[in-house]
């Protein structure tokens, strides 16, 4: 039985080595050429150098070659550090020097970004580049190069599953990006728990449009890894007509998502037509699912399953999971732990709260982070000792919790604000601005105002050809909403600022609203 990540995959490709693993574009892999791939890279990696514990940074799109270089920094002993391909030098510069990166895998055609960034350093990684020629101006070597060698399997490094695989900044939306250590045996205790929860077997056939980059994205190459299904990757969901194709062609059992990802795809004419009836499940997670979209995605793909999700990256991606089954009596809910988790919701103090009281999510668990890399004040914010010894993660995030177990998110702690003495939760709005059709995107803020402290905000992306009348707007959300969450203004946009894996970009907003400091959030159980 496989402890370490990269097991997944040598364990697979003995068990099935013809099945295909990856299809990216017209390129295809079996899983023993994955396996061999990721060999070859590792004895490169570990004839530069690299071994147990070095961090290796890869700055690569969606690709083969991104797979590879992940289960060939781990095969090598080192700490995979997924690095978002449009990350401009100064941050790269960042990146690199606070993880310490011995390599960088990075792709030829981005060398613009990557010189500049390595002449920032007092010692810069040695790169592996991906591309047919090397650089103007750069030294290293070609993964080309490496992969015409023979074949040789690398040198065991010795790891046990304690040790580190991967190094996971944060989006750093709201300052600096700070790493998120995570084990090994965080990792197959993730992938184990997803495959089990959703019925993978070799014979799926999953899609995935998210960034590999994120845990997300990741997490469907160590399930893949691990069950033997293949996965399709796609660069991004940029053209979502070109995707809704493929969709079709290589007849995708499983599509993972998010709100974006799912808005967009209801409102493809095509996709009316499409002959999806292979798509076996489909999942959310990043951020919640308007409840009007998931009434939809029901209706338009009868046959599949629909598990919403809620995690962090701090928990490898994943804490809990509603079973398709309690969709019809619980759409709100993000369900319950995942196998080998408990979550539950807590007072400032830890102690547990009663069903229905608002407070702070805390898991526990083999998917909770070892800490943040080189921040052990902030790892101790967020991390506690428990009763037992354990571990204890405080997520930061505000849910309550039913008598049954399911779990209810309310906001993030510094999303919640007042207006006129009462508090507003944005998901509470926006849940409520979902509900008109024209709507394809809604995000609420709260904004300096002289009469209310702070007046409620939304900014509305509609669908394709729909007209949305702020009058109409309001009228709506009185029916619905208490006065105080009513919006007071309006701000209608082609589109909103979002992260690379999707999530929008509130404090943006914030900020962009706001012509005063961004107000200061309430702390838990204030008011």
């Amino acid at each position: 039985m496989a402890h370490l990540v990269h097991q997944l995959l040598t364990e697979t490709a003995q068990r099935d080595p013809s099945r295909t693993a990856l299809i990216a574009g017209e390129a295809r892999r079996s899983f023993l050429e994955l396996d061999r791939e990721s060999d070859a890279i590792a004895c490169a990696l570990q004839s530069a150098g690299i071994g147990r514990g070095d961090r290796v940074a890869v700055m690569l799109e969606n690709s083969i070659e991104y797979v590879a270089g992940l289960f060939a920094t781990l095969k090598a002993g080192g700490v995979f550090v997924p690095v978002t391909p449009s990350t401009k030098a100064d941050k790269l510069s960042y990146l690199l020097a606070d993880a310490g990166a011995r390599m960088l895998i990075a792709p030829a055609a981005l060398a613009r970004q990557v010189l500049p960034a390595l002449a920032e350093l007092v010692a810069p990684p040695a790169v592996l580049w991906v591309g047919s020629d090397l650089p103007a101006g750069a030294t290293g070597r070609l993964y080309a190069e490496a992969l015409g060698e023979p074949h040789r399997v690398p040198a065991d490094p010795g790891l046990i599953d304690q040790d580190l695989a991967v190094i996971m900044y944060t989006s750093g939306t709201t300052g600096r990006p700070k790493g998120v250590m995570l084990t090994h045996a965080n990792h197959v205790n993730t992938s184990w728990a997803i495959s089990s929860y959703l019925g993978n077997t070799p014979d799926d056939v999953v899609m995935c449009v998210l960034p590999l980059t994120f845990g997300y994205g990741l997490s469907q190459v160590t399930t893949a890894a691990r069950v033997g299904f293949t996965l399709v990757l796609e660069r991004s969901f940029a053209f979502p007509q070109e995707t809704l194709k493929r969709l079709v062609r290589h007849r995708v059992t499983g599509l993972p998502g998010v709100p974006t990802v799912f808005s967009t795809l209801l409102g493809l004419e095509a996709a009316k037509t499409a002959d999806l009836s292979c798509l076996r499940y489909l999942t959310n997670a990043a951020a919640p699912l308007p409840a009007a979209h998931l009434e939809q995605l029901c209706r338009r793909f009868p046959q599949a399953s629909f598990h919403s999700m809620y995690g962090m990256t701090e928990c490898c991606t994943r804490i809990s999971t509603l079973a398709p089954a309690d969709l019809g009596t619980k759409p709100a809910s993000v369900g319950r732990a995942i196998p080998n988790c408990e979550a539950f919701v807590a007072d400032e103090d830890g102690r547990r709260l009663p069903p229905g009281q608002v407070g702070e999510l805390v898991v526990r668990g083999a998917n909770v982070m070892r800490g943040y890399w080189n921040r052990p004040e902030e790892t101790a914010r967020r991390l506690r000792r428990g009763p037992q010894g354990e571990t204890l993660l405080f997520t930061g995030d505000l849910f309550t919790q039913d008598a049954d177990g399911h779990l209810y998110f309310v906001s993030r702690k510094d999303d919640i604000f007042k207006c006129r003495g009462e508090k507003v939760s944005p998901k509470e709005v926006e849940n409520a601005l979902y509900e008109l059709d024209e709507v394809a995107e809604a995000c609420v803020v709260g904004v300096p105002d002289e009469a209310d402290g702070l007046a409620v905000k939304a900014f509305l992306v509609p669908r394709d050809g729909a007209a949305l009348s702020e009058p109409a707007i309001r009228q709506h959300c009185r029916g619905r909403l208490e006065s105080h969450l009513v919006p007071k203004f309006i701000e209608i946009r082609d589109s909103l600022p979002k992260t690379d894996s999707g999530k929008i970009r509130r404090l943006d907003l914030m900020e962009a609203a706001a012509p005063l400091p961004v107000p200061q959030p309430l702390a838990a159980g204030e008011g």
